[in-house]
């Protein structure tokens, strides 16, 4: 009775892609991509406050200049994730 039950019962699927592929490629990497890019922002601003409160401190300002450093770095990563995604899904045949 209950294998008959079960097996008439369907659940639809609730994300957009059907493969873990497609979930990764088009969901997860750009989600991050976006993140990254948004907290790279951040950090920017944050670079900058820290420049003008260093009062000419050199540790301070090493520390202002890593700190732009970085974010520059995360919104270079950010900006070549879409190229990064769209070369895997070609390579992947991913749609």
């Amino acid at each position: 009775m209950w294998k008959n039950l079960l097996a008439s019962v369907t659940i639809p699927n609730p994300l957009r892609w059907d493969t873990f592929e497609g979930l990764l490629l088009n969901g997860i990497i750009p989600a991050v991509a976006g993140l990254v890019g948004a907290l790279s922002v951040i950090m920017i601003i944050v670079a900058g406050i820290l420049f003008l409160t260093s009062a000419g401190s050199p540790e301070r300002i090493g520390t202002a200049k890593k700190a732009l450093i970085y974010a520059i770095v995360g919104i270079v990563i950010a900006l070549t994730a879409g190229a990064i995604v769209i070369t895997l899904k070609s390579i992947l045949g991913v749609q």
